[in-house]
């Protein structure tokens, strides 16, 4: 018996090799999803999915103020922001229920991005989180997330699993 099967992981589904991506396809991770899988259990969740954006989609951006962006298309400008942020306050509620112990973000992505996601603006680009990501991270503060990125790094995937532990040890 795995002693840390009963830790849940929440993980962007694409990272997982699931085809959700804008375009069908995926960013399966093998070292997350060979070495983490080993020893936790993980929740796979792509908000644009689930939130009815279906594959393959127009591929979305955050503009306007970083602290509070628009999730909109590139191409035809429809804003999908209410409709996200709804479904985001919802699903992270299901998933503090199954009783979350860390996540792991696509990086860059206008909805899962933790950090350096694009905002345009008038003003140019700065850097902002995608919203899925904000809403988690504000409802659940003190869950270790990350990048997918960060943790190609075996040192640094082993110290993620280490702050998971810790944080599944001390909840209780």
């Amino acid at each position: 018996m795995n002693p840390t099967s009963d830790i849940h992981i929440g993980i962007s589904s694409c990272l997982m090799g699931e085809p959700v991506r804008y375009d069908g396809g995926h960013r399966k991770h093998d070292d997350i999803v060979n070495v983490l899988g080993q020893r936790v259990t993980f929740v796979p969740v792509c908000p644009e999915f689930e939130v009815g954006m279906g594959v393959p989609r127009e591929t979305l951006r955050l503009i306007g103020d970083p602290e509070a962006p628009r999730l909109v298309t590139t191409e035809t400008g429809i804003d999908h922001t209410d409709r996200m942020l709804t479904f985001a306050r919802e699903r992270v509620r299901q998933l503090e229920a199954m009783d979350l112990s860390g996540y792991i973000f696509k990086s860059r992505s206008p909805s899962c991005g933790v950090e350096r996601v694009e905002v345009v603006s008038e003003g140019g680009s700065r850097s902002g989180r995608g919203l899925f990501a904000r809403v988690l991270m504000e409802h659940l503060p003190g869950m270790p997330v990350a990048e997918e990125r960060h943790l190609s790094d075996p040192a640094l995937l082993e110290n993620f699993l280490a702050r998971v532990l810790h944080f599944h040890r001390n909840k209780r």
